[in-house]
């Protein structure tokens, strides 16, 4: 069963992306070794709690194993929340803080111009994956989507993740490298009904 988040959710929320993402190529790229679980868990605790819930959606699994944190054309804030948060995401990137910056500027390049619902991030923690948990959270902002009549975006530096999306009606509209040695990275879109 899928829901919304609720304030309360927030640090459980956290600790599941986390470690959902604890060797995941964009943030090992992106956010500094030192102390870099403690980073990653406060970068992904500040999107979900300044970010995803008062300006977007934040969808999750029954037991919080599984989080999507969507922003959607009605977010409102959300871009001058980023903005005032910045600072403090380039200190959680410690000396990785220029590889941020530069990744950030290279997937701006294949952003879409037109409204929508934007997966900012999603995750399964590392003891409840393959049991279909991840598919649902994204499934239930796609549905929503849907029902809006925006389409969807996202990007994702694992490859193993492709195919997943594109069973739920995404397709690559770019593939290309991170700068600095990043990662490689697939931007994705999908239209209105999949």
């Amino acid at each position: 069963m899928v829901r919304e988040a609720a304030v309360g959710d927030v640090e459980r929320a956290a600790d599941t992306l986390a470690a959902a993402f604890a060797d995941y190529p964009f943030t090992r790229h992106t956010i500094s070794a030192d102390d870099h679980a403690a980073r990653l868990r406060e970068f992904q605790r500040l999107f979900l709690a300044e970010i995803g819930l008062p300006h977007g959606r934040v969808l999750v699994s029954e037991g919080l194993d599984a989080v999507a944190v969507w922003t959607t054309p009605d977010s409102g804030g959300a871009e001058a929340v980023m903005e005032r948060l910045l600072p403090t995401f380039v200190e959680l990137a410690g000396d990785r803080a220029a590889a941020y910056a530069a990744a950030e500027e290279e997937m701006g390049r294949h952003r879409p111009a037109e409204p929508v619902w934007f997966l900012g991030t999603v995750g399964v923690h590392p003891g409840s994956q393959g049991r279909g948990l991840g598919r649902s959270v994204v499934a239930a902002g796609l549905r929503e989507a849907d029902a809006a009549g925006v389409p969807a975006f996202l990007e994702t530096s694992a490859y193993g993740n492709v195919g997943l999306y594109e069973s739920l009606g995404f397709a690559v509209t770019a593939e290309y490298d991170l700068p600095d040695g990043g990662p490689r990275t697939w931007s994705m879109a999908r239209p209105v009904g999949g």
